[in-house]
């Protein structure tokens, strides 16, 4: 390699690198918010373990020399001393391994546990990527000056110039085995028959990540060619056209089917546009380019809709974006490649048929081994969570990450089973989420303001009857003794009612203090008489 090549394979893997920034972004945004902390941190934690695991035995997997075209040997835990090319060569490499494995992030999110999709993406990362990658890539280390034979099934003719096989559909074959060994999330296929829509969270957010993955594309396909050649400039130029082809059929799609044009159509039509150029991007002129580009989108379309129809959940269409465009693109290298470009030597109808056979054993390799490995693993542990922390969610189950919105939930429910008023939500006020905690915690302080006059009142009510009940059966009546002072000083119906009782007792101890005046006047007239009579007789 010159020294501009270097350059630029080195800016091309900064590029790739950033997708994994666009796979985040995108994944997090179409999942619930209950979950995008877990999704942004797997797309985190997957590129560090496909990273150390190429590092440590996958690079010699898969570009070591070959032993009879199936495995390679001689660069386990690469050292690259004062070798740039070998240097800029593996990084370049290192960053494809990461994209392959973050894909099945995407595709298993919302129900799988975070163990276990670490065990998933080094099953994928450190065996099934670089073996099906040395025998599709193997000659490519050429470039790194290792000398080595190749891939048996590049040297049978296959080509697959920037991965949409050995990159995009591994990724999606071991997605699909893995969502087909964990089944649905929760709500998915209702009873009715008809499969559920589960919302993402954030659209713009995901709209962001497809941008960056477009973006990193450029380099994705245009660093390849691992050299500043004159081709680069028709590849990204075929690059940018097929994304735009996916997304203006997906459009049409979208509008034909839904009347209008929703935004995740958009989203995966311009994604399978890429994934579909990324076999033949270097092959095929600019026109071909559109039109793959396109079918790649309805293709990706019909693969989605067959997977609802079979009750598989993909919760990001990863499986039909990188599977089924990843295969479609990679069949078009026969179908529209020209064959001096593919140099293979082989007539179209040949060319085609190494294709197939690629794209066969690709799946045969991906798909079985992964479903076969899961399954064993599935029935010794769980590789689901269970349904209470589907329900919370994988933010707090796994990780224990809270969010604002989160804790509004929880002190809703708390409130809605304690009945306890006083329960308040953290506000932080410059959020959206913020401002509807501090209207909330308005309305609980009316209500608990209410609340407690309530009960005061309902005491003092009670308060009011006792004393009275007391008065009757003690009969006694004396105002000052009832102790309805407090409630005859409000100002309400209650207020007046307590004032009227005490009126009453005041009247009715006023009655009998004259009744008993009369009772002591009548004694005396009696005593009176009783002494007259007494004296007359002496």
């Amino acid at each position: 390699m010159t020294s501009i090549d270097t350059l630029w394979v080195l800016l091309c893997a900064g590029l790739v690198f950033f997708m994994q920034a666009g796979f985040m972004c995108l994944e997090s945004g179409l999942t619930r918010s209950k979950n995008s902390i877990n999704v942004a941190i797997k797309n985190f934690a997957d590129f560090g373990i496909s990273v150390a695991l190429f590092w440590a035995f996958g690079f010699s997997i898969m570009f070591g020399l070959s032993q009879g075209g199936w495995w390679g040997e001689g660069y386990n835990f690469v050292s690259v001393g004062e070798k740039p090319s070998l240097a800029v060569f593996f990084l370049f490499q290192a960053m494809f391994c990461g994209t392959a494995t973050t894909i099945i992030s995407g595709a298993a999110a919302e129900r799988l546990k975070f163990s276990a999709y670490l065990l998933v993406a080094g099953l994928a990362s450190g065996l099934i990527y670089p073996l099906f990658g040395g025998w599709a890539w193997n000659g490519l280390a050429t470039a790194a000056g290792i000398e080595t034979m190749g891939g048996w099934l590049e040297n049978l003719g296959f080509r697959d110039f920037a991965g949409s096989t050995v990159v995009h559909s591994v990724g999606a074959w071991v997605g699909l085995a893995t969502i087909l060994v964990v089944g649905p999330r929760q709500g998915r296929f209702p009873k009715t028959g008809k499969a559920a829509k589960i919302q993402g969270s954030n659209m713009p957010f995901s709209v962001l990540g497809t941008l960056i993955l477009w973006f990193g594309w450029l380099g994705f396909n245009g660093g390849s060619t691992l050299a500043l050649t004159p081709a680069v400039p028709g590849i990204i130029v075929n690059t940018v056209l097929a994304g735009v082809g996916g997304m203006l059929m997906a459009g049409l799609i979208s509008l034909l089917q839904d009347k209008m044009i929703q935004v995740e159509p958009l989203m995966n039509g311009s994604l399978a546009g890429l994934v579909a150029i990324t076999a033949g991007a270097n092959v095929v002129i600019t026109p071909i380019a559109i039109v793959i580009g396109a079918t790649g989108a309805a293709i990706a379309h019909l693969v989605g809709r067959q997977m609802l129809h079979w009750g598989v959940d993909d919760a990001v269409d990863a499986v039909a974006v990188h599977g089924g465009a990843g295969v479609w693109g990679t069949l078009c290298v026969g179908l529209f490649g020209q064959l001096a470009l593919v140099d293979t030597g082989l007539n179209r109808w040949q060319q085609c048929g190494v294709q197939i056979l690629g794209v066969g054993i690709c799946a045969f390799l991906a798909f079985g081994s992964a479903w076969v490995v899961l399954t064993f693993l599935n029935r010794v542990f769980s590789l689901r969570i269970s349904p209470e922390d589907e329900e919370i969610g994988l933010n707090v189950s796994e990780h224990q990450a809270t969010t604002e919105t989160y804790e509004l939930f929880q002190v809703m429910d708390r409130q809605a089973k304690t009945h306890d008023l006083s329960l308040r939500v953290p506000v932080n006020p410059f959020t959206e989420v913020g401002h509807i905690a501090g209207r909330y915690n308005q309305v609980m302080d009316a209500f608990e303001v209410r609340h407690h006059r309530s009960v005061e009142d309902l005491a003092q009510i009670y308060y009011v009857t006792a004393a009275i009940a007391a008065a009757i059966e003690n009969n006694s009546f004396k105002a000052d003794q009832l102790g309805l002072e407090e409630v005859t000083n409000r100002a309400d119906e209650l207020g007046a009612l307590a004032r009227t009782i005490q009126q009453m007792a005041e009247m009715l101890q006023q009655r009998d203090q004259e009744l008993i005046a009369v009772k002591q006047q009548l004694v005396l007239q009696q005593q009176k008489q009783q002494n007259g009579n007494i004296g007359t007789t002496d």
